[in-house]
């Protein structure tokens, strides 16, 4: 089983990728190590800033690395923003039946009333070594993006618009549940 989670920086697909490895045992690749790995090593000329480029250049490796995982019958968890919206068209429905998707969101109004807490827990799970301004304004314009794209494409969103531990337990549950009744 494949479980991807996407969505914009600072919504927690780490940490979501985290709690299922803690709960599933399924190992997790992020696509951030995969990004950050080509780029150190010069095979790319692309840069950390290059978002929209980076996701052409990532998503056809990524994509076949989780044919690979599913036609090898590996469970695997794939986190990162590099994800296209339009990714179900890539895998026939033979791959589909072994493919979970996750795109988190966060509301403006959680992001209003949760903005100091998102900005201290940015490196709960992952160390960030670089350090930019947040802006709550910007945070929200991101995560609008994901929202629209996603059910432009067909997703369902999760929204983090409450308490965001009990989102995250939720989410871990039905992945759980959810593959147990397929077994």
């Amino acid at each position: 089983m494949i479980i991807i989670i996407t969505g914009m920086s600072h919504v927690g697909k780490t940490v979501l990728a985290q709690r299922l490895l803690e709960k599933m045992h399924f190992p997790y690749l992020s696509i951030d190590h995969l990004k950050m790995g080509l780029i150190r090593s010069g095979n790319t000329l692309l840069t950390p800033e290059d978002d929209d480029e980076l996701t052409g250049y990532l998503w056809p490796i990524v994509r076949e690395m989780i044919k690979t995982a599913i036609e090898n019958r590996q469970n695997l968890i794939v986190e990162g923003c590099y994800v296209p919206f339009d990714w179900r068209e890539d895998f026939t429905e033979e791959y589909l039946a072994d493919i979970r998707f996750v795109a988190l969101a966060m509301t403006d109004a959680y992001i209003d009333a949760n903005f100091d807490a998102i900005r201290d827990h940015r490196s709960d799970v992952e160390g960030r070594f670089y350090e930019f301004d947040l802006d709550a304004e910007w945070l929200k314009a991101e995560h609008h993006k994901v929202i629209d794209g996603c059910r432009a494409a067909g997703e369902a969103v999760t929204l983090i618009d409450g308490d965001y531990e009990q989102t995250i337990a939720r989410v871990v549950k039905e992945l759980a549940e959810g593959l147990q009744m397929n077994d």
